[in-house]
């Protein structure tokens, strides 16, 4: 038996606490490493361990019990140094892995343990911290997706809308722009009062690099944090990067704000915990996963909703990335995020190859909830405008086989033609949604159908602007819309790209 330790407090309160000390008996057990490598350690002892408790070696290395048996524990290492080896003393600390919260964080980058990685000195402004493992809010908790969360993207917020609270995937090949619509998405948020989370799993340094700059570029990173594990971290760091986000984005959501979290990308979570489950001898299944990926992904991605007004009114956004093989989107992995998921949007080669880009597919892209948080007036005329395009799709497949189509049928296929040329977007280059509504209403009656298909990017240029000059809001009637976009179009057209 041993006295406590005296606490971590001031010499003023040092006589209260020794005057309600209590001479007890303490427990402590300690274990032995057996073995460690490829980010793997073996531990005999600490018969009392539990999943997910946090392990500390004599030498400083750090490590997450992450499979039990019944002579030996198996835990992820979260950091080590070189003089970890076998024989080295494992203490259980009793304590689950937290990460810091708190506006504090904006702007930072930091690692899934919340230690910066920018070189601008440690967090300040912390308040408090959150546990990277943590149960999905209740449905009592919960409410209906019902605001409307713009990403600037013509296509998605017309076509493909995206609400707040809702998990909306990002599903294609490499190189096709998947990480450029997220970061177009954060880029957004500029000024909507959203704080984003952007999480790099398994990435190259001059990835995270580009990303930084390009947030940092168009002002994102004030109401940003970066959570990054680089492709030369250890496996236990990547497998917890996604639950370092969303236990960031869970604490401003708890506040009542709305959070934007993307997990770049989970395909290469996947593989990570393929990794460690493999080193850890369990039971391979499809492709070499373990049998709970599924509930892997599924307990991170439950976590975003909404929040019911009773519990704040906060909202947690993810927008997941997963990578396919040669458009293959009935993997596994693909399937298993699509059906956790509430819609996805599908990037495809051909399209990318054609210069149509984002190369996002419209008949494979769909978003099961988020059409009930759209504005009535963008649903009504993107309504309108979804069955012309379909239509043309349907004609340009007649138009391969060299048939002679009728007049009504020739107009169409313009129409369809100039539609295709309006979806077209730069990056970094967001729409408001003013915007979407004008070139709407434009599109819908027929105010593009005299231009040529060239003019068409100088006057969506210059159409926001416009609109936003005007004074025009959602909430005014169809009427007066279509009234004064007449006008400003016609002014658009004599100034001359």
């Amino acid at each position: 038996m041993a006295p406590e330790p005296l606490p971590a407090i001031g010499l003023a309160t040092r006589g209260d606490w020794v005057s309600g000390y209590r001479f007890t008996p303490r427990i402590i057990e300690t274990g032995r490493l057996v073995s460690v490598g490829d980010g793997i350690t073996w531990v005999a002892g600490l018969p009392s361990a539990a999943m997910g408790d946090l392990l500390r070696f004599d030498e400083g290395s750090q490590a997450m019990v992450f499979d039990l048996n019944r002579d030996l524990i198996g835990a992820v290492l979260l950091h080590d140094t070189p003089r970890l080896t076998a024989g080295s003393v494992a203490l259980l600390s009793r304590q689950a892995l937290r990460i810091p919260v708190g506006d504090g964080l904006l702007g930072r980058v930091v690692d899934p343990l919340g230690n910066p990685l920018d070189g601008r000195g440690p967090l300040t402004r912390v308040q408090g911290y959150r546990c990277l493992e943590a149960a999905s809010p209740p449905i009592t908790a919960r409410d209906v997706v019902h605001a409307p969360l713009y990403t600037g993207s013509r296509i998605i917020d017309t076509l493909i809308p995206i609400g707040k609270g809702q998990r909306q995937l990002i599903v294609g090949d490499a190189g096709l722009g998947r990480s450029s619509l997220a970061i177009d998405a954060v880029v957004h948020q500029r000024d909507n009062q959203i704080y984003c989370i952007y999480v790099l799993i398994g990435q190259k340094r001059s990835a995270v690099v580009n990303t930084l700059e390009t947030l940092r570029r168009y002002g994102a990173m004030g109401y940003s944090t970066l959570v990054v594990a680089e492709a030369n971290a250890l496996p236990g760091l990547q497998y917890l990067a996604p639950f370092s986000g969303c236990a960031l984005a869970e604490s401003w959501m708890a506040q009542g704000r709305d959070t934007l979290v993307i997990y770049d990308d989970l395909s290469s979570h996947a593989r990570t915990y393929r990794e460690l489950s493999l080193l850890l001898r369990r039971p391979p299944g499809r492709e070499a996963y373990p049998g709970d990926i599924f509930s892997v992904h599924a307990r991170l991605l439950e976590r975003s909703t909404c929040l019911h007004a009773s519990h704040g009114g906060g909202s947690m956004t993810a927008l997941p990335i997963v990578e396919t093989s040669e458009g293959e989107i009935a993997a596994y992995i693909p399937t298993n995020l699509i059906s956790i998921t509430d819609g996805q949007i599908y990037l495809d080669r051909e399209l990318f190859s054609s210069g149509f880009r984002p190369a996002i597919d419209i008949g494979k892209s769909v978003s099961r909830i988020g059409g009930q948080a759209q504005h009535p007036a963008i649903k009504a005329e993107a309504g309108r405008m979804k069955l012309d395009y379909l239509q043309f799709l349907e004609l340009e497949r007649f138009t391969r086989f060299g048939a002679r189509l009728e007049a009504d049928m020739q107009q169409a296929i313009r129409r369809g033609q100039i539609l295709r040329e309006i979806l077209k977007q730069e990056r970094l280059s967001p729409m408001a949604v003013e915007g979407h509504m004008a070139w709407l209403v434009a599109f819908n009656d027929g105010l593009f159908d005299a231009l040529s298909q060239a003019d068409i990017p100088a006057l969506l240029g210059r159409l926001g602007p416009l609109v936003q000059a005007a004074g025009l809001t959602l909430e005014q009637e169809r009427a007066r819309w279509s009234r004064q976009l007449t006008e400003l179009v016609t002014q658009s057209r004599q100034v001359g790209p």
